[in-house]
C-alpha cells in the first residue's frame, strides 16, 4: 500500500554537518506527538466526511429515539442500523487518525472499509426507506428518516471516493511502473 513519497531527514547536509536545534527536548516531544497522531486527517475531505456521516448518524437516531413510535420494530432496526454504522465509522476515524493501519499491515484496510460502507450502506438505506413509509408524518420519525437517507448519501460519497483511491489509483501506478 503506497501512501506517497516519504523524506528521510538527515543531521548531514552537503555543506557539512547541521547545527544542532536549539531546544532539543521540545522539539523531540513535539515529533512524538506527530508520529502519534496525523493532525492532516482531520482537515482532509475523508476526515470531514466521516465526521459529517456520524453527525447526521446521531440526529437521526436521536429523533427516532424521541418520537412516539407507532411501529417498534422498523424503528429499532433503524436504531440498530445506525447505531452499528456509527459505531464502524468511528472505528475507522479513530484507525486513521491514530495511524493504526501501518502498524497492523496484516489487515486491508481499503478493502475493510470499503467493504463496511458498501455493506452498511445498504442497510442504512434499507432502513431510512422503512422509516420513511412507517413514520405516519410525525416530525420525529420524518427527520430521523430524513438523517438517516443524508448519511446514506455520504456513505455512498465515501464509497465513491475509496473505490477511488483503492482500485483506480493501483490500477493506474501498475501501468506507470511498467
Amino acid at each position: 500500500m503506497s501512501h506517497g513519497a516519504r523524506v528521510i531527514r538527515t543531521g548531514v547536509s552537503s555543506a557539512g554537518p547541521a547545527a544542532p536545534p536549539a531546544s532539543t527536548a521540545a522539539s523531540s516531544s513535539a515529533g512524538s506527538d506527530a508520529e502519534l497522531m496525523d493532525g492532516a486527517y482531520f482537515r482532509s475531505c475523508a476526515g470531514i466526511l466521516k465526521v459529517a456521516q456520524m453527525i447526521s448518524l446521531v440526529v437521526g437516531f436521536i429523533s427516532v429515539n424521541n418520537s412516539p413510535w407507532t411501529d417498534y420494530s422498523v424503528y429499532s432496526y433503524f436504531q440498530i442500523v445506525t447505531m452499528c454504522d456509527l459505531v464502524m465509522i468511528l472505528f475507522f476515524y479513530i484507525i486513521h487518525i491514530f495511524r493504526i493501519y501501518r502498524k497492523l499491515t496484516c489487515v486491508s484496510w481499503p478493502l475493510a472499509e470499503f467493504l463496511h460502507y458498501l455493506i452498511g450502506t445498504i442497510l442504512l438505506l434499507i432502513a431510512s426507506i422503512v422509516a420513511a413509509s412507517k413514520s405516519y408524518n410525525l416530525t420525529g420519525l420524518v427527520a430521523g428518516a430524513t438523517f438517516g437517507f443524508l448519511a446514506t448519501i455520504l456513505c455512498v460519497l465515501s464509497i465513491w471516493s475509496s473505490y477511488k483511491v483503492s482500485c483506480i489509483t493501483q490500477s493506474t501506478s501498475k501501468y506507470h511502473t511498467l
